[in-house]
């Protein structure tokens, strides 16, 4: 799945111990939003050190980014926990906005007879 929006958070990373200590684990959380009437609000995950250094290292707060994910659901204790895995993340080229200056607009008459 495909998601164009807008980075309005990255939050905090999370780190644990693996179950079988062999080291630790890391993830983080951003939230990008859409220009679309409803449901244009997505909290994406980045799961691995790797990952999450990547993120942080190439995105930031404002760029305009599209995301390519899967979703993933988990039980847990009967429980059921969905999230929304990013595995790839694309900077969207903005077209730059025309900057306006605050001269005078010179008017040009051309050809025109009057």
């Amino acid at each position: 799945m495909k998601v164009q929006g807008k980075i309005t958070k990255i939050l905090e990373k999370v780190t644990g111990q693996k179950k079988d200590g062999s080291g630790e684990w890391a993830k983080q959380n951003f939230v990008v939003t859409t220009d679309e009437q409803y449901n244009n609000r997505y909290c994406f995950e980045v799961f691995g050190q790797e990952k999450v250094d990547n993120l942080t290292k190439f995105n930031k707060v404002g760029d305009e980014v599209e995301v390519e994910f899967n979703v993933q659901t988990n039980e847990w204790e009967g429980k059921y926990y969905t999230s929304l895995q990013a595995w790839k993340i694309k900077k969207v080229a903005v077209p730059e906005a025309v900057q306006e200056t605050n001269q005078p607009v010179e008017e040009d008459d051309g050809d025109l007879p009057f």
